[in-house]
């Protein structure tokens, strides 16, 4: 008998649950149907195997027409040859008339990733509509895609199982499908969400239908009218509308009769529903499963959900509940699957979980309460008496305390997932008696104490342990250096606990690891070269980053899995491993002690890696231009090392590059005017080399997302080529061309950055006047957007010369706002428009030509914190709105012409270094040692004071005297010294004069020697 026979309504379903009861329960109630279908495949009187008649040459002529225009690409229709088409793979045939009565062409690799090679496509015949015996049609899992479902299977009536799921068809569900009155199972399950209905009304005629699945179908077209054409299918089990776009829930007025209820499985999950739980949803009693996961049901989960008393299976993740899970939910007895997870309920679990301590029997098998973030209290004792409990997720709350030693009674439990509390103390070492435990999950909490062999004593089956804490160095493996655990771990996650300092036999012993995180174990050993070698086949990720692990790693290795390397910040040295890896997309080598060139070959050994990370090191050599065929990096950092040689001009080529980092490098050479910038490009930064010539503007013509440019500390040359329109739309948050020979003008184009927040043009030859336009820099004059500039895995670093020194910066990078011009030949005046530029944090204009008065309103830059107009020809007075600058604290006015009283007040009185004035010989006041005309003088009697005695008056008088004289003899001293010490000029004149006087002196007297010695 055919297959067909014994499995005629088990669903194809990819996905499909077979313990799930609803499913069981469904099969039980369409078997009572299997005679019939039994008479079909073989006929009256016959025994199975044998058939009375062949094929029927019309159908097998329908079938070869339907192969000819489908696509089959791995050849599952080759069998259909010959001429009896009832031994075709996929077709039976009634044993006794010879009619095709079923066609199950599901692509069985649907769940696997290269089910698109073994899927049919192409167009579906009408030479279907030969089979009017047709009782099963399965076409599930294949590629129709961008056609619709044909409207003649409306014609098919003797069908009475229907799949079409998991394809790729689209638009309208043809109504015609209604005419199927005979069917049982409907199953048009749209997983790329291609099919929509704007009404349902064609259900109502198929009163036999038990299961219907409409997932991904858009229903947003019916309204609330889906739910009335459902109601009209009394016999329906199962009724799947997930992700159908549904966006409200008909309450009782609106549905005042429920005909549907025998319904068994409900699943509403991953819709946009946006109101209450409706009344009538509780009046199916027969539920067992109720799906309604993913929507946007508001407030708190209704009590009448107590009414549902048989189910099992309740599911309602996602769902932004709240307040408290109620109580009501422990008197469901019959519950073995209960997800609340990611949703806002708050409270303890003590009253729920005493809830089912009323229950006969405790059938329940997983409870998923994660990520409620809320959720608090302690982890109650009460979760001992779940005994048949196989899963347990209580992640992502906050829960505090410790284990509850009653957790030793759950030995059925197979998963425990309590990460990203608040869990403090010690780990129990009752877990270690948890012997079916496979995965175990203790990370993100606070864990104090010792980690033993206790611990792991009975969990010979356990494949995933992670513990990595929050707090660092504060759990302790403390196990003996030989031990061998009972288990074969697949998974290993202990970062930020204390696991060295040697690599321990334990560690040594997981030779079946697909995923290992050491990073930060305190790890300061040697790594077996073995131990390498016996895990590079399977493994998929492995992170030793910050630790200090000593020695090479082996020089060639094949990982045929690997797709995730971190070894950064260790103490690795040698030359670089030749490690070949098709799977390997991220590989981080940073901060270690590696030497010698990178391998000629890299782009070979990895060729699909993303994100690449060599900094830090002690490399030499060119770049390989072999780096250039990793066609889909995204991050390439080669940064502080001893690089030399040309920057490969392929770089270009990387269509998908978001970073490019070679600074602080000794590479040289031209950039060829020909290079353009990938549109792709978020930071290019060549800082700290020995780059010349041009800055082409092919650079930027299509750099439509750059946000970070910097070329400082290199020997380009010309002007700045901001011409592209492509550049004025990006993000552009900073430029840097510091430390360069660029000339010209800066260009008001400039000005269009919109988002530029960090401008170093400083250390160059540009002259002409400071732009006009800088208030346009609305990042700087409004302050730079919440956005952080931030790219996944890469940390950008600069250095900036902010308050009078030269600093780095990476991970504040973003909260910096400044302008350095200096050292320039700007000439001109200081703009009363940068004043408008009340975010800047940093202002340095020193070291140019500039003249003219300080702007007024420059008071105004309440966020300054840094100043620096030394070295200029600026004239004037200070303003008095400085006083107004309260952030301020580096200030430098030195050595320009300025004059008047220094203001005080505020942030200025801790400005009180002297040097800061230096140079403005018509400048007095505090801190200056000149006095302000008019300081000096002393304030007059008051006539009214009559308390003071002569004695006090002459005190005082005295103290006046010696202030004075004091004050005279700094002035007259500083006057000349002080001149002369500042102006060189003035000093060799004044020495010249002096000479001049000795000179004239001797010679005057020399005159009258000679005289008197005449006239003796």
């Amino acid at each position: 008998m055919d297959s067909f026979c014994a499995n005629q309504f088990k669903p194809s379903g990819y996905r499909f649950l077979i313990n799930n009861v609803a499913h069981y329960l469904l099969f039980l109630f369409l078997a009572s149907t299997s005679l019939q279908t039994t008479k079909l495949c073989l006929g009256d009187g016959l025994p199975s195997g044998v058939r009375s008649s062949s094929c029927i040459q019309e159908e097998r002529r329908a079938l070869l027409s339907f192969k000819g225009d489908v696509t089959d690409r791995s050849g599952r229709l080759s069998s259909w040859v010959g001429q009896d088409c009832c031994q075709w793979k996929g077709i039976s045939c009634n044993n006794r008339t010879g009619h095709v009565v079923k066609m199950d062409l599901r692509n069985l690799n649907y769940d696997e990733g290269f089910y698109w090679e073994t899927s049919l496509g192409g167009k579906i015949n009408p030479s279907l509509l030969s089979f009017e015996n047709l009782y099963y049609l399965d076409l599930s899992g294949n590629d129709f895609q961008g056609r619709r479902i044909p409207n003649f299977f409306g014609k098919l009536q003797s069908l009475r199982y229907l799949n079409l799921s998991y394809n790729s068809f689209v638009g309208e569900i043809p109504p015609a499908l209604g005419n199927l009155s005979n069917l049982n199972y409907l199953d048009l399950n749209s997983v790329y969400r291609g099919l929509s209905s704007k009404n349902l009304n064609w259900l109502s005629h198929l009163s036999s239908l038990k299961y219907l699945n409409l997932g991904g179908v858009n229903l947003s077209s019916t309204g609330v009218s889906w739910l009335h054409d459902v109601n009209m299918l009394p016999s329906l089990l199962e009724l799947h509308l997930s992700v159908c776009q549904i966006q409200n829930l008909p309450h009782y007025s609106q549905l005042p009769s429920v005909n549907f209820t025998s319904l068994l499985v409900l699943d509403l999950s991953g819709n946009s529903i946006n109101s209450s739980f409706p009344s009538w949803l509780f009046n199916l009693t027969n539920l067992k499963k109720l799906d309604v996961s993913s929507n946007w049901f508001a407030g708190h989960f209704p009590v009448e959900i107590a009414n549902l008393k048989s189910l099992e299976d309740l599911r309602s993740n996602n769902d932004f509940l709240q307040g408290q899970i109620p109580k009501v939910i422990g008197t469901l007895c019959s519950l073995i699957i209960l997800d609340l997870s990611s949703n806002s309920f708050n409270g303890s679990l003590e009253n729920v979980l005493n809830g089912f301590s009323n229950c006969t029997s405790h059938r329940l098998e997983s409870l998923d309460l994660s990520y409620n973030i809320m959720l608090e209290g302690e982890l109650p004792a009460a979760l001992g008496m779940l005994e048949n409990l196989m899963e347990l997720h209580p992640s992502g709350n906050q829960f505090s305390g410790s284990i509850p030693q009653s957790i030793d009674n759950l030995s059925s439990l197979e998963t425990l997932d309590i990460s990203g509390n608040n869990l403090t103390e010690s780990i129990p070492e009752s877990l270690g008696q948890l012997s079916q435990l496979v995965h175990l999950d203790l990370s993100q909490n606070l864990w104090v104490g010792n980690i033993t062999e206790a611990h792991f004593r009975s969990l010979t089956k356990l494949e995933f342990f992670a513990v990595n804490t929050d707090l660092p160095r504060s759990l302790i493996f403390n196990v003996a250096h030989d031990w061998v655990p009972p288990f074969q771990l697949d998974s290993v996650d202990i970062a930020n606990c204390r696991a060295g300092p040697a690599f321990g036999v334990w560690l040594q012993s997981q030779t079946e690891l697909t995923h290992l995180n050491l990073s930060n174990t305190g790890i300061s050993d040697f790594i077996p070269e073995e131990w390498f070698l016996k895990i590079s086949f399977q493994l998929t990720s492995l992170d030793l980053s910050n630790n200090q692990i000593r020695g090479r790693l082996p020089f060639h290795m094949n990982f045929p899995s690997l797709e995730y390397i971190d070894l950064s910040h260790n103490q690795f040295e040698g030359p670089l491993p030749h490690w070949s890896s098709d799977a390997a997309a991220y590989l981080d080598l940073q901060s270690n002690l590696f030497s010698g060139p990178i391998p000629s070959n890299y782009g070979q050994l990895l060729p699909n890696l993303l994100k690449l990370y060599l900094s830090d090191n002690h490399l030499n050599g060119s770049i390989p231009p072999s780096l250039c065929n990793m066609s889909g990096l995204y991050i390439f950092m080669l940064r502080s090392n001893h690089l030399s040689g040309e920057l490969p001009p392929a770089w270009s080529l990387w269509r998908d590059i978001w970073v490019v980092d070679v600074s602080d490098n000794n590479l040289s050479g031209n950039i060829p005017s020909s290079m353009g910038v990938p549109s792709s490009l978020y930071v290019l930064n060549l800082r700290n080399n020995n780059f010349g010539g041009q800055i082409p503007s092919s650079l930027f013509q299509n750099c439509s997302h750059l946000q970070s440019i910097d070329l400082g500390g290199n020997r380009f040359t010309g002007s700045i080529p901001l011409q592209t329109r492509s550049i004025v739309s990006s993000e552009l948050y900073m430029l840097r061309l510091r430390s360069n020979s660029l000339s010209g003008h800066i260009p008001n184009r400039l000005c269009s950055l919109q988002s530029l927040h960090i401008i170093d043009l400083g250390h160059n030859k540009f002259s002409g006047t400071i732009p006009k336009c800088l208030y346009n820099l609305t990042a700087l004059a409004y302050g730079n957007d919440t956005r952080t500039y931030f790219l996944l895995n890469y940390l950008e670093k600069t250095s900036l010369t902010l308050k009078g020194q030269e600093l780095v910066y990476n991970t504040t990078l973003n909260l910096v706002n400044t302008i350095d011009f200096s050292s320039n030949n700007l000439e001109g005046v200081i703009l009363e428009e940068i004043s408008s530029l009340i975010a800047l944090g940093t202002l340095n204009l020193s070291r140019n030509q500039l003249s003219g008065n300080i702007p007024l309103k420059i008071g105004n830059l309440r966020w300054l914190e840094t100043l620096d107009l030394s070295q200029n020809h600026l004239s004037g007075q200070i303003p008095q709105s400085f006083s107004s600058l309260t952030s301020l604290s580096h200030l430098n006015l030195s050595f320009n012409n300025l004059s008047g009283r220094i203001p005080s007040g505020n942030q200025l009185r801790t400005l009180d270094d002297s040097s800061i004035y230096v140079g403005n010989p018509s400048l007095c006041g505090v801190p200056l040692p000149t006095v302000c005309p008019g300081d000096g003088a002393l304030a007059p009697a008051d006539p009214d004071d009559g308390d003071h005695n002569d004695d006090d008056t002459d005190e005082n008088g005295k103290f006046g005297i010696y202030v004075s004289a004091v004050l005279g003899f700094i002035i007259g001293f500083w006057s000349v010294c002080g001149t002369l010490v500042m102006k060189k000029s003035w000093r060799y004149a004044y020495f010249r004069f002096f000479d001049n006087i000795q000179e004239r002196a001797a010679l005057a007297i020399a005159l009258r020697v000679a005289r008197w010695q005449r006239k003796t």
